[in-house]
């Protein structure tokens, strides 16, 4: 079968743009792994004792990568994410070859070229990830990891005159409660999962799809509505019942995204002093300019970045509404996740929490 992506360019064209910054030395790096095979630990459970959740499989493990590191991990959780279409596009082009206007070999290539080119930049923008996608039994050593991008975080600490120990553990307070999210919540992984598969699986890409889809964006356009503002050029080709699944994506993860912000600054708050001024820096790092921000509402990542402060808004309007308790009912089950009208409306959320009385206690 043909490959629809080659990833071996992919990783390779990743891993020259990643290059730009330079290598960890080895202070650096023992520096990195020291603290981080520390603060993990700390932040697992300052967050339980925050949030009350904690990981049902046990502690979380540390790894601190360079860029070319999380591109490889990466490019493992895409060729998982992306099988079931490019499957589908492969055998495709096996048949009647009729679906690109190039040959296999060449816009094989030339995907792993331009997915080399979005991981590559991705990997100098990013400072940690907990990869949730990852659940296949081949490989389990780099399966349920905390990735550390070591390059990135020491340059913002430079930049800047972070202290690192602090800085670090604020930055492994907001990984380990995403961790918390997965693996202490015993349905979300496979709910998140089901809408990720939903998703993809339906995919039947088509040139013709996509210019109809590019109409409809500009009649939007034309009626005050960005269409790449709901998820980036994949909501162009969406059926509906995939629409409605990206949408529910979209509402989940603001909701973890929010949550792991405030957490990050809630559950150090009297180890960390400089919290405040270290939010207030990742938050201005996240508004991009010029061509990065171009670049970030075609892939969906400018969507995923307002998910941070629209989740956090969320947070703030639910526990004002009912304190807390009111927000432990998100973790009750896939039914109480608000939606992404509830996200952008909380009220919505607060009305249908409050319709319903909470479970009796026992004892």
């Amino acid at each position: 079968m043909v490959e629809l992506i080659s990833w071996d360019t992919a990783t390779r064209v990743a891993a020259r743009v990643a290059r730009h910054q330079p290598p960890l030395t080895d202070y650096e790096r023992r520096s990195l792994e020291t603290d981080f095979g520390e603060l993990t630990p700390l932040a697992e459970e300052l967050v339980a004792a925050e949030t009350g959740l904690r990981s049902l499989v046990g502690p979380a493990r540390a790894r601190v990568a360079d860029r070319a590191q999380w591109v490889e991990a990466n490019v493992a959780s895409f060729q998982r994410l992306l099988r079931p279409v490019t499957d589908k596009l492969a055998a495709r082009l096996d048949g009647s070859g009729r679906w690109s206007p190039m040959p296999a070999k060449v816009s094989h290539h030339l995907a792993g070229t331009e997915m080399g080119l979005l991981l590559g930049w991705m990997s100098t923008r990013v400072l940690g990830q907990y990869d949730q996608l990852i659940i296949e039994d081949e490989n389990p050593e780099d399966q349920d990891i905390v990735y550390y991008v070591g390059p990135n975080i020491v340059a913002i600490e430079r930049r800047h005159g972070f202290n690192p120990r602090e800085f670090r553990l604020w930055l492994a307070l907001h990984e380990v409660t995403h961790r918390a999210q997965f693996t202490g919540v015993p349905w979300m992984r496979g709910h998140f999962l089901s809408l990720v598969e939903r998703t993809m699986a339906g995919f039947e890409p088509d040139p013709k799809q996509l210019l109809q889809a590019l109409r409809r964006s500009a009649d939007s356009i034309r009626s005050g509505h960005n269409p790449l503002d709901d998820g980036g050029l994949i909501t162009l080709i969406a059926s509906p019942d995939q629409y409605e699944a990206i949408q529910e994506i979209g509402g989940m993860m603001s909701l973890l995204e929010g949550h792991g912000d405030v957490t990050m600054d809630r559950a150090g708050v009297d180890r960390i002093p400089s919290a405040t001024r270290f939010s207030q820096v990742l938050r201005q790092r996240r508004r991009q300019r010029g061509v990065a921000k171009m670049l970030s509402v075609l892939i969906g990542l400018d969507a995923k970045l307002r998910q941070y402060e629209q989740g956090e808004r969320f947070i703030e309007a639910v526990e004002k509404a009912g304190g807390p308790s009111l927000l432990t009912r998100v973790w009750e089950g896939p039914g109480w996740l608000p939606s992404w009208s509830e996200i952008r409306d909380p009220d919505q959320w607060i009305t249908r929490a409050a319709a319903v009385a909470p479970p009796a206690v026992s004892g």
